[in-house]
């Protein structure tokens, strides 16, 4: 790493900005075939809740196309799919293997003239301008080298009118709740990964990313930054995670 190079973080440990990219997508490779049973195990199955209160804001409509970046293993494209009765959703993610699973569930198949898989990369996305009516990043943004630039290029595709929906983990306005639920992250979360998938070092990862990440109000002006208005945010579970939209105006 030189003098001049820009750096990031990768959890707790900090690294050159070119190298971020290729340490996430080794995470997601490597957990890909088990992320599923994780996310129902670490969070006791509320990440499904989380997931339909997102859909019960954004209240997907009939035609409307979905852009859903580190759309992993499809779990939004198929709850905006079933919302919506009619539209389509292209599934982008920076790690092939999270989209090889999603391809084997059930959904998939039966959505399948509806559902594009593509791997791609958030802050360079390859459509042309006005191209989505909505844009959903579910768990993602926190792992991209550069949020902000993933926000504006959210904003560059999306129409006119079109919605920026963000679901991420965030922060516990209460002290003593985030210190209680960040003693259960450091030590559980890890050890369940090892456990499950045969990798603590990703999970290790996935939990101190969270911690590296803006709290409400700071990604809100993120938000507002990129162009969207009408921004807004709402806490999930006492903050342990957060939904921020926005809409191209």
């Amino acid at each position: 790493m030189t003098d001049s190079e820009s750096t990031t973080h990768f959890g707790n440990e900090t690294v050159p900005e070119s190298e971020k990219a290729g340490r996430v997508r080794g995470v997601f490779s490597s957990v890909a075939s088990k992320y599923d049973i994780m996310n129902d195990v670490m969070s006791v199955g509320i990440h499904r809740l989380w997931k339909d209160a997102m859909m019960d804001w954004l209240a997907p409509r009939a035609g409307q196309e979905l852009l859903d970046v580190a759309g992993g293993t499809g779990d939004i494209a198929f709850r905006f799919l079933k919302r919506a009765g009619q539209g389509h959703a292209t599934v982008l993610d920076l790690t092939e293997g999270m989209l090889i699973e999603g391809r084997k569930r059930a959904e998939a198949e039966s959505m399948a003239h509806q559902l594009d898989w593509l791997v791609g990369d958030a802050m360079a996305l390859p459509f042309e301008d006005n191209t989505f009516d909505v844009y959903t990043i579910s768990f993602g943004i926190r792992n991209v080298t550069r949020p902000q630039e993933a926000l504006n290029e959210a904003y560059r595709v999306l129409r006119p009118g079109g919605r920026l929906m963000v679901l991420e983990f965030s922060q516990m306005p209460n002290p003593l709740l985030q210190a209680g639920y960040d003693a259960y992250s450091f030590n559980v979360i890890p050890e369940m990964g090892r456990l499950i998938t045969g990798d603590r070092d990703s999970y290790q990862y996935l939990v101190e990313s969270i911690r590296k990440f803006p709290d409400q109000d700071t990604f809100l002006e993120m938000v507002r930054t990129a162009g969207f208005g009408n921004a807004k945010y709402r806490n999930m579970t006492q903050g342990v995670a957060c939904l921020h939209s926005g809409w191209k105006i």
